[in-house]
């Protein structure tokens, strides 16, 4: 009995993985979310240069996921969509990186979001081309992180999907929140968008 009352205060916080799938680097990163708030979980990546063979970075990339999401239980999966690329090739691999990092997910049941790098860092920096590096130091200043980690940017990739879900959601609820109080309450919280 004891342990659903603690399941139900915590009904609030959600625990978000970002991915930032690749075939060489899989960034990832994880989140506690609860209403506007952000918790700092961790974030790193997976080395996947030394691995010969691609269904083997595949079959990597599908184990480490399922590892995150029975290590830390996440609620949701964010996970950053392959950008349209002149080489083919790569837009394939890195889809299929993509893929089965989904199946992980799906295998556990968690739901996925999907999050373009341009929305990504327009959600976290208010510009869609931002650079890795700025993304990076925005997260540190939005999660209160005391320095950034001596990893690669692709971790910070991973957290920057999954602060974007946080934030997109937020906003979300924010406007569903304002839409059910009626045009009155409308009027007065924009009374500046009313023309004499």
């Amino acid at each position: 009995m004891k342990n659903l009352l603690i399941k139900e205060l915590d009904a609030q916080e959600h625990i978000i993985l970002g991915v930032d799938p690749g075939t060489r680097i899989m960034g990832f990163g994880l989140i506690k979310s609860k209403r506007s708030d952000m918790e700092f979980i961790g974030m790193d990546e997976l080395l996947l240069e030394k691995t010969s063979g691609h269904n083997l970075r595949l079959k990597k990339i599908f184990k480490k996921t399922l590892s995150l999401i029975d290590e830390f239980l996440p609620d949701e999966l964010a996970i950053e969509a392959p950008f349209l690329g002149k080489n083919v090739q790569s837009m394939l691999k890195l889809g299929r990186a993509q893929g089965v990092t989904m199946a992980a997910g799906l295998h556990r049941e968690i739901p996925i979001t999907e999050y373009s790098a341009r929305k990504i860092k327009m959600s976290i920096t208010g510009n869609g081309n931002a650079s890795k590096e700025q993304v990076a130091g925005m997260l540190r200043h939005l999660l209160s992180l005391q320095k950034e980690p001596s990893i690669h940017l692709d971790a910070s990739d991973g957290l920057a999907a999954a602060v974007c879900h946080h934030l997109n959601k937020s906003m979300v609820k924010g406007m569903k929140r304002s839409s059910y109080q009626g045009w009155t309450s409308f009027v007065k919280e924009n009374t500046e968008r009313l023309s004499g």
